[in-house]
């Protein structure tokens, strides 16, 4: 194939180069013996004058030079013979010679020229064939890369916040470059380890640390990399990739989103003839079937365990399932060290104080904090990367960009002032609430104002009294509108949102109302719709307990506000005159501390009874809807 390749190249070289000399050598020729072609008229009386002394006449061309020496050149008409006479009559010297054929290299290209054009046509077509058989035989086979000398550098190093996981797979490292000390003991090693975690907790980063620390070979695949529009590709690719697996026993076969291919069967309508469902058997059989695949450890990563086949998951085939969680603060403190060790930092940053800020970052999100901090230092210009810098990006990345080109009227300001303050006062007064970090009435993403609370450590289970104080406070800004402004708004609408998920949670999965008692109400998916298995009586009491502690909820939170109502003020006015206000500056805002002298005696300028709209405010809630605390 490669000489193939080199031969035609090599001719169409010589070729272009032949013609290369042959329009120079017809260009250079054409410039040293062109003549001036004159009319014939003037011939004709050149010869009548007797000033032609001698000519060549070659078919219709004639070539001659005067008595002076002048050369000249002309054509005879068709059938006009009797200048020749005339000629002769004056005394010209006259010479004949046969008409002149086509140039050599005119017959050499219009001999040649086809031949050598049905040659590079055959070799073109052979290449194309060639390349055509090598993909057709190859479109079946395995994308996978595999990985022997040039493994990834990544190690378990360069992994940190989740130590338990590194060792259960730390283990499996062992064996491989160990196997007796498992072996006489009548140990098996797990024939596959499936990785589940949330995105970014660094399950793809694990599996590149263990084919650095690993010294077998390391074959990557993608799981959508099986799935064609051709029925049977998906199977063969299968079969292929545990054919290279075996043949480079023992190793590690790492399968990236595996529930591309994994997901459980008969969940659609082209039942057992679906193309996935053929790959997903023919994975299942080479993982644990007739034929033995020792010396081979699957290794497979997913953030939706839930929907993966059940025959998949079974021991045999995946032995162990290890799920990644999102990094506690020593973890996040480790991650953050991980990610800085490279980059230059002011005295003034604590990776500490950043790791206590960011409860519920996965590892990928606080590499993006990092960077963010790296660019805003650059943009201004910052020799270090300062905690200034973390602070405007920890902000970017949980609260969004700041809307600098927005600018609100007065009267939508008061509004967004009063709202979050409501919000942030709830939060203070609360002895369950998360702790506020921040509050801000400056647009920011979707939102026109951010109350930001930040628990003191890292929550894994919610009390029944954190979740009311949770609804209470995002009641808080609707409520502060109302007592405050007497009207109310749209910026409340996600708010309201958000508290009637927990609310539902409460009542139909966490079995925390009295009159419905302990009992999930179960959502089974048939054929991809999701059926509720309750009856109509179930749901109706499920509304009014949803209704019942909204209400109630509500009412306390009013009850909370109108008992506080200067200190809301206070708070409302101290954000109008700064916008931003951090955790320490809102206890002070709230005692009136930061009020200047001229604002003291003078509440805000209140919007009429219009409804103004707040702006839209969403923010993403992780874990069980609970965070990152995030009020607009």
């Amino acid at each position: 194939m490669d000489k193939m390749k080199e031969i035609g190249k090599s001719l169409a070289l010589w070729l272009a180069i032949a013609l290369m000399i042959i329009l120079a050598f017809n260009f250079f020729n054409s410039k040293q013996f062109k003549t001036n072609v004159e009319p014939f008229s003037t011939f004709i009386q050149q010869v009548e004058k007797g000033e032609v002394e001698k000519v060549v006449i070659q078919g219709q061309k004639v070539i001659g030079v005067t008595k002076e020496g002048l050369p000249f050149e002309t054509y005879l008409p068709p059938g006009y013979n009797d200048i020749v006479k005339k000629m002769a009559e004056k005394g010209v010297e006259i010479n004949v010679k046969p008409e002149e054929g086509s140039p050599w290299y005119i017959t050499v290209l219009v001999s040649w020229l086809p031949m050598i054009f049905l040659i590079l046509l055959w070799l073109s077509m052979m290449r194309q064939m060639s390349a055509g058989s090598n993909k057709a035989l190859s479109f079946a086979k395995s994308r996978a890369k595999v990985f022997i000398d040039n493994k990834p550098k990544v190690t378990f190093k360069d992994v940190a916040g989740i130590d338990e996981v590194k060792e259960e797979v730390s283990e499996i490292v062992d064996f491989l470059k160990n196997p007796k000390k498992y072996q006489q003991l009548g140990g098996r090693i797990p024939k596959g380890v499936l990785l589940a975690g949330a995105p970014g907790t660094g399950k793809t980063l694990l599996a590149k640390a263990i084919a650095g620390e690993a010294n077998v070979p390391f074959l990557s695949v993608s799981g959508s990399e099986f799935v064609e529009m051709f029925v049977g590709v998906g199977a063969s690719r299968v079969r292929d990739l545990f054919e290279q697996a075996k043949r480079h026993a023992p190793c590690i076969v790492f399968i990236d989103e595996i529930d591309a291919v994994g997901r459980k069967r008969g969940a659609g309508f082209s039942g057992g003839h679906d193309e996935r469902e053929q790959t997903l058997n023919q994975l299942l059989v080479e993982m644990d079937g007739f034929e033995s695949s020792d010396g081979i450890i699957v290794i497979a990563a997913t953030n939706r365990p839930d929907i993966l086949d059940p025959a998949l998951l079974r021991p045999g085939r995946f032995d162990r399932q290890i799920h990644v969680p999102l990094p506690d603060v020593k973890g996040r403190l480790e991650i953050l060290k991980i990610h800085t060790k490279d980059k230059p930092l002011a005295e003034d940053v604590d990776l500490e104080v950043i790791a206590r800020s960011t409860p519920g970052f996965s590892g990928a999100d606080l590499a993006n904090i990092v960077n963010e901090a790296a660019l805003i230092a650059a943009r201004k210009n910052h020799g270090k990367i300062t905690m200034e810098d973390f602070e405007e990006a920890k902000d970017k990345v949980t609260m969004g960009i700041e809307r600098k080109s927005m600018v609100l009227s007065e009267k939508e300001k008061v509004t967004t002032a009063y709202h979050e303050a409501g919000h942030a006062l709830v939060a203070k007064l609360l002895p369950n609430a998360d702790k506020v970090h921040k509050v801000t009435i400056i647009p920011r993403g979707r939102a026109l104002g951010i109350t930001q609370q930040l628990p003191e450590e890292d929550r894994y289970t919610y009390t029944k009294e954190y979740l009311l104080d949770r609804l209470a406070v995002l009641f808080g800004g609707r409520v502060a509108e109302e007592l405050a402004l007497g009207t109310i708004s749209t910026g409340a609408g996600n708010d309201i949102e958000r508290a009637t998920e927990i609310a539902r949670k409460m009542v139909a999965e966490w079995g925390m109302s009295e009159k419905i008692g302990p009992i999930a109400v179960r959502i089974k998916e048939h054929f991809g719709e999701p059926t509720e298995l309750v009856s109509e009586d179930l749901k109706r009491l499920i509304d009014k307990e949803v209704k019942r502690i909204i209400n109630e909820t509500y009412q306390r939170t009013k009850e909370l506000l109108s008992a506080n109502m200067e200190k809301l003020e206070n708070l409302a006015r101290a954000l109008l005159e700064r916008e931003t206000l951090t955790g320490e500056e809102i206890d002070k805002a709230i005692n009136g501390e930061l009020l200047s002298r001229s604002n003291d005696n003078e509440p805000p300028e209140k919007p009429g009874g219009e409804e103004k709209k707040s702006g839209e405010r969403k923010e993403e809630i992780g874990g069980l809807g609970l965070n990152p605390q995030l009020e607009a």
